[in-house]
């Protein structure tokens, strides 16, 4: 399973934001270009219907293909109590012939995207993941060169942590902690909890712009 929360951030402070990830996170930045395929099968005589994600990283200089499910969110008490959404997730890479595969099983195309951007991978109390990407999409079948961004002038931020059904409590309080020193610029929620962009980012963005730079905490 993998812990995770989301915000977004105007595209005009990402640079910014990047200055602030990489003194926190004391790692150099790894670039980001996912294609994102979402496949879904409808429910069939004695089955439930089900979703994958095909992810395509394209910063390779082979592509290299990954197979995603995402399972429900925790519920319960425990799940109340954490600050972060806990989710069921398994991966696997797989070969390019992963596509045709799903549509031989029954699977159909829902939708595509096209993430551009870059991520940190750092320890921080927990394996901590922060991507931070303009989502696109596709105006024709996989032309991923001509993709455009859904939210014009808005990126995508995500914090993700693996964790187990022992360990999702410290995992949640480590990125909690983490996400604090990110509050000037972005408020980070559990998905699909709105929380929009926040009044401090611009005044916080210049402050670090003009220390070019923060450090290792």
């Amino acid at each position: 399973m993998e812990c995770v929360v989301q915000g977004i951030i105007e595209t005009q402070h990402v640079e910014a934001l990047e200055i602030l990830l990489q003194g926190l996170c004391g790692v150099q930045r790894e670039r980001l270009m996912i294609h994102e395929i979402c496949l879904k099968s409808g429910p069939h005589l004695g089955t439930v219907a089900s979703e994958v994600r095909l992810l395509c990283d394209l910063e390779q200089s082979e592509p290299s293909w990954t197979v995603r499910h995402i399972g429900g969110a925790m519920r319960g008490a425990g799940a109340d109590q954490v600050s972060v959404l806990v989710r069921s997730m398994v991966e696997s890479k797989t070969s390019k012939n992963a596509l045709r595969l799903f549509y031989a099983l029954g699977y159909k195309l829902d939708h595509e995207l096209l993430k551009v951007g870059f991520s940190f991978n750092f320890y921080r109390g927990a394996q901590i993941t922060v991507t931070v990407a303009s989502i696109n999409k596709m105006l024709k079948l996989h032309a991923t060169d001509e993709a455009v961004p859904v939210t014009p002038g808005i990126q995508l931020v995500e914090v993700t942590a693996p964790a187990t059904s022992e360990t999702y409590t410290e995992v949640a309080s480590a990125m909690s902690s983490f996400c604090e020193y990110l509050a000037p610029l972005l408020h980070l929620s559990k998905p699909g909890v709105s929380t929009g962009v926040v009044p401090t980012a611009a005044a916080a963005a210049a402050s670090l712009m003009s220390d070019g730079g923060g450090t290792t905490l």
